[in-house]
C-alpha cells in the first residue's frame, strides 16, 4: 500500500517536502513552548540558580545596576516575548501545512480518479457483465476519497511524529534520564497493543466497505429502474432490500466503531499512570532540592507531548487500515487484466473500404460457456447484411466482435483484410457507426446528444443530419430546439424519437462502417416506418451489419446470415434461403403465420 500511495503523491514531491518542512517547524515549535514557563517558574518566581545562557542575557543589566527585581521583570518580559514568537511562528508553520496539504490531497484524488476512469474505459464489456456498477462508484468516490485523506496529511503525520517521539525522548533523558525509562518501558506493550488492534480494524473496515457499495449497487438499482419499479408497484420491495443492506452496513459500522472505540481509553489509561508516576516522584524530588518547579513543569508538557504522537499513531492504525482497505479496492480495478490490449504500432487509416471478414471466429463470456464455436463468413465494402437467427444463439456478439467490444478467443475478424486488433482502438471504432435497439442519451442537449460521436460537428452538420434522421421536425416543436436539455437517459423522449436522434449521430459521424442491433424491434408501426426510412437514408454508400427481429427489414439484403449453435449455419439471400426451407424459413413462416411482421403478410 506504501509503494501505491508513494506512487500517487510522487509528483507533489516538491510541495510536499515544503510541507514536511513547516511540519518540522511545528514541532520544534511545540518542544519549545514549554521553556518561556520553566524560565518564569524558576528564574522570576522561584529563586533558583539562572542556567548559565539566561544569565549571560541578564547579566550586564546587573552590572549597570538594575535591582533583581527589575531584572526578573526583564526575564519575565523576554519569556512572555518568546512565547509570543513562539506561538506565531508555530501558527504561520500550521497554516503553510495544512493549506498545502489540502492541496495536494484534492490533486492525489484527481489523479486517482482520472486514473481509475482511464482504466475502466480501457476494460473490455466482459468486465462490466460480472462486476456491479454500484461498487465500482464506491470505489471511485468513497475509497479514493480515503486514500485522499492518507496520502496527504497521514504519511507526513506519521513520520512527523516518529521524528517528535525521538526528539522528545533525547529532551527527556536530558532533564530527567530514570523518568524517561518510565515512559520508554510503557511504549512497547503500547505499540504492540496497537499492532494486534490494527488487524481488527482493517477487518471491520472491509466489512464496512462492502456494505457500503451494497448500498450504492441498490439505490442506483432503484433509481435506474424507477418506472418498472412504479409500474410494477415495487416501491416497498426495492425499499425492504435497501433497508436490508442498510441494516447490515449499520452493523458492520457498530462493530468496527467497538474495535476503534478501544483504543483511545487504554492511551488514555497508559498516559494517566505514567503521569501519576512521574508527579509522584518529582513531587518528591522537588522536596528533596534535585529538582525545580519549573523542570519538573517541562518534564510533564514534554511527557503529554510525547504520548500525544504515540496516541496520533495509534489512532492513525485507523486511517491507515481504512486507507488500506480503499486502496486494496482501487488496486483491484487498476490491475485487472481484462483491457483490450492495443498494439504500438497500430494501424491509423484516414478510411476504410469496409469489407468485413470473419475467419474460424471463437468466443464465449465464459470459458466453459462458448457462444460462437466456429464463425466464417465475408462481406463486401458496400453491402448489406442481415444477420438472424434464435434468441441467444450469439448475434449482437458477433456484431460485438468487430469495435472489439470483446476479442475473439480464437479465429480471426478482419476489416479490408486487417486483423482488427492491429487497428487503434479510436482509430478503428472511428470507422464504425452503431444502433443499438434503445438509444442512450446522455444529461446535455439535443445538439450535445447528436453531435456526440464526433463533438466538433458543426450546429449546421448536426442540424442536416437530423433533417435526414427525420428528427428535426419534432426537434424544432420543443422550447428551446435543439439547445433543450433531454431526460436522464433520454426519458422525456419518446422511443422513436430517440431511435432517431441515435440515427442522426451516427449520420454525424460520417462512418464508413454500420452496424444495427434491432434499431426498430421496440418501435410502433408509425415510429418504425419514420425510423426505416432515416436508415435506408443512413446505409446509402456503406457496409451495413443489421441484427434483425423483424424479417422484413432485411428482406433486400445482399446476403442473410443464419447463427445458431455458434456456427453459420445458414448463409444466402432471402429467396435463397426460402427455397432452402431451413432455420430461416421457419422463422419467416412463425412471424407471417402469427401476423408479427405484417409487411412481410
Amino acid at each position: 500500500m506504501l509503494r501505491f500511495i508513494g506512487s500517487l503523491i510522487r509528483p507533489y514531491r516538491g510541495t510536499l517536502v515544503g510541507i514536511f518542512l513547516a511540519m518540522l517547524v511545528e514541532t520544534v515549535m511545540s518542544l519549545a513552548t514549554p521553556w518561556p514557563l520553566k524560565v518564569i517558574l524558576d528564574n522570576v518566581v522561584g529563586d533558583h540558580k539562572m542556567a548559565p545562557w539566561l544569565h549571560r542575557l541578564i547579566g550586564p543589566l546587573l552590572e549597570n545596576g538594575a535591582r533583581l527585581h527589575e531584572s526578573r521583570l526583564h526575564v519575565a518580559g523576554l519569556a512572555a516575548l518568546a512565547f509570543v514568537v513562539i506561538s506565531l511562528l508555530g501558527a504561520v508553520a500550521s497554516y503553510i501545512d495544512n493549506y498545502y496539504t489540502e492541496s495536494v490531497g484534492q490533486w492525489v484524488a484527481h489523479d486517482l480518479r482520472m486514473k481509475m476512469y482511464e482504466h475502466l474505459q480501457r476494460l473490455s464489456l466482459g468486465y462490466y457483465n460480472t462486476h456491479a456498477t454500484g461498487t465500482i462508484l464506491s470505489t471511485i468516490t468513497s475509497d479514493i476519497q480515503t486514500i485522499e485523506g492518507f496520502a496527504s496529511s497521514s504519511t507526513l503525520n506519521i513520520v512527523v511524529d516518529l521524528l517528535t517521539i525521538v526528539c522528545m525522548l533525547g529532551l527527556m533523558f536530558w532533564l530527567n534520564w530514570d523518568f524517561t525509562l518510565i515512559a520508554v518501558g510503557v511504549t512497547p506493550f503500547l505499540l504492540l497493543f496497537v499492532s494486534r488492534f490494527k488487524k481488527a480494524v482493517k477487518k471491520a473496515t472491509r466489512e464496512v466497505r462492502r456494505e457500503q457499495s451494497e448500498i450504492v449497487a441498490v439505490v442506483q438499482q432503484g433509481l435506474e429502474s424507477i418506472q418498472a419499479v412504479m409500474a410494477f408497484g415495487q416501491e416497498e420491495t426495492e425499499q425492504a432490500q435497501l433497508e436490508l443492506v442498510s441494516q447490515a452496513t449499520v452493523s458492520a459500522a457498530l462493530k468496527a466503531r467497538s474495535v476503534k472505540a478501544l483504543l483511545s481509553p487504554v492511551v488514555t489509561i497508559t498516559v494517566a499512570l505514567c503521569t501519576a508516576v512521574v508527579l509522584w516522584r518529582g513531587a518528591a524530588l522537588i522536596l528533596a532540592k534535585t529538582m525545580t518547579v519549573g523542570e519538573l513543569t517541562v518534564y510533564l508538557a514534554y511527557l503529554a507531548k510525547f504520548f500525544k504522537p504515540v496516541k496520533d499513531l495509534a489512532t492513525t492504525t485507523n486511517a491507515v487500515a481504512q486507507a488500506a482497505v480503499g486502496a486494496e479496492r482501487v488496486r483491484e480495478i487498476l490491475e485487472t487484466d481484462t483491457i483490450i490490449p492495443e498494439r504500438a504500432d497500430g494501424l491509423a487509416p484516414e478510411t476504410v473500404a469496409g469489407e468485413i471478414e470473419f475467419e474460424h471466429a471463437a468466443f464465449g463470456y465464459d470459458s466453459a460457456s462458448p457462444i460462437l464455436t466456429d464463425v466464417s463468413f465475408k462481406i463486401g465494402a458496400g453491402q448489406f447484411v442481415g444477420i438472424v437467427g434464435p434468441t441467444g444463439s450469439g448475434k449482437s456478439t458477433v456484431v460485438s466482435l468487430i469495435p472489439r467490444f470483446y476479442d475473439v478467443q480464437s479465429g480471426v475478424v478482419k476489416i479490408d483484410g486487417e486483423d482488427v486488433r492491429g487497428y487503434k482502438l479510436k482509430s478503428l471504432r472511428d470507422k464504425i457507426g452503431y444502433v443499438l435497439q434503445d438509444t442512450v442519451l446522455f444529461r446535455g442537449t439535443i445538439l450535445e446528444n447528436i453531435a456526440f460521436g464526433r463533438p466538433e460537428a458543426t450546429k449546421e452538420e448536426v442540424v442536416a443530419a437530423a433533417k435526414l434522421a427525420n428528427a428535426d421536425e419534432f426537434i424544432m416543436k420543443m422550447p428551446l430546439g435543439y439547445e433543450t436539455m433531454v431526460g436522464e437517459r433520454g426519458s422525456t423522449l419518446s422511443g422513436g424519437q430517440r431511435q432517431r436522434i441515435g440515427i442522426a449521430r451516427v449520420m454525424v459521424r460520417n462512418s464508413p462502417i454500420l452496424l444495427l442491433d434491432e434499431p426498430t424491434a421496440a418501435l410502433d408501426s408509425e415510429s418504425e416506418k419514420l425510423v426505416i426510412d432515416a436508415l435506408e437514408k443512413l446505409m446509402e454508400g456503406r457496409t451495413v451489419i443489421a441484427i434483425a427481429h423483424r424479417l422484413s427489414t432485411i428482406r433486400d439484403a445482399n446476403k442473410i446470415l443464419v447463427i445458431n449453435g455458434g456456427v453459420v449455419a445458414e448463409n444466402g439471400t432471402h429467396d435463397e434461403l426460402m427455397t432452402l426451407n431451413g432455420i430461416y424459413a421457419a422463422l419467416h413462416r412463425t412471424q407471417f403465420d402469427a401476423g408479427l411482421d405484417k409487411v412481410m403478410a
